[in-house]
């Protein structure tokens, strides 16, 4: 007999009941990766467990990845307690493959009925997988075909926050008719972070808080605005203290949220609320899943 699907089973969950009205999202996840190919079932049951409620899930779309799998992951777990959103871009590593077939098949995965977003799109310089000039203009048109789409934007940004600002104000800055995005994964300073809420965008933050070395973080965390941040994953990357070194998972999001909660000095419900609220503001849950 075919087993029953793990969200049948929830009633067996150790919930705490302190945190039963609690809902966390992880806006940032990348559930298409080989990592989770042998546990999909569990790790959205852990991520339930620690109520986690939505997954937005990146996949990064280049020469060898088309973004089926994604769909697929989405589509199968559609009718499970855990909400799985999905988005698409070019990542600045594979800005090279970035073409008019590639930017074809964007729009048509963009047309995906849990689709959120376009992303993640952006620069790097740390790895510079891509030579820069042309992440610059992978960046540049994946931002107008956002605008065409009425879409928000994911972007990456590491080592490059001087040409990531260039490239947002050129775009946003004075266009009530463009949709803004997140920063994902945040880790610039405090001073960029101000420009990049002027341009309307929110900061998203991750397991990076939780590190001991991370001081500087969290004083940009403790300074933004809990109205404007995000949590995320990046699973599976960057998972947090004590994982760290691990792979991560959508279910940790749940020690970000206590780890911002006391930089900020405020309950971890607070939180929450507020971020879940925010991430539903920006990509606009509702009219996701209603089309």
């Amino acid at each position: 007999m075919e087993s029953l699907p793990w969200w049948y089973m929830t009633g067996m969950l150790n919930l705490d009941p302190g945190w039963a009205d609690m809902i966390f999202v992880d806006s940032h996840a990348h559930l298409d990766f080989d990592d989770y190919k042998d546990d999909m079932d569990q790790v959205l049951s852990r991520a339930y467990e620690n109520f986690v409620r939505t997954i937005l899930s990146v996949s990064c779309v280049n020469g060898e990845n088309d973004g089926s799998e994604l769909i697929a992951i989405a589509n199968r777990f559609s009718k499970g307690p855990v909400t799985i959103l999905s988005a698409f871009g070019v990542h600045p590593h594979d800005a090279v493959t970035w073409n008019e077939a590639i930017r074809e098949k964007i729009i048509q995965l963009c047309s995906f009925g849990h689709n959120a977003a376009l992303g993640e799109i952006g620069l790097d310089y740390f790895y510079n997988h891509s030579p820069a000039e042309i992440q610059s203009r992978a960046f540049r048109d994946q931002i107008e075909l956002a605008g065409e789409l009425d879409l928000p934007v994911i972007v990456h940004s590491r080592d490059a926050d001087k040409d990531t600002l260039k490239i947002l104000d050129e775009f946003y800055k004075d266009a009530s008719d463009r949709r803004p995005g997140v920063v994902h994964c945040y880790t610039g300073g405090l001073e960029t972070a101000g420009r990049i809420l002027e341009l309307g965008f929110y900061l998203s933050f991750g397991g990076i808080v939780t590190f001991k070395k991370s001081a500087e973080m969290r004083d940009v965390v403790k300074n933004v605005p809990l109205e404007r941040i995000l949590l995320e994953t990046d699973s599976p990357f960057l998972a947090p203290v004590p994982w760290r070194g691990k792979r991560n998972e959508p279910s940790y999001i749940r020690i970000i949220a206590e780890q911002i909660a006391a930089v900020k000095q405020v309950p971890v419900e607070e939180v929450a609320e507020i971020t879940t609220r925010n991430f539903n503001d920006l990509f606009e849950q509702n009219r996701v899943m209603d089309s």
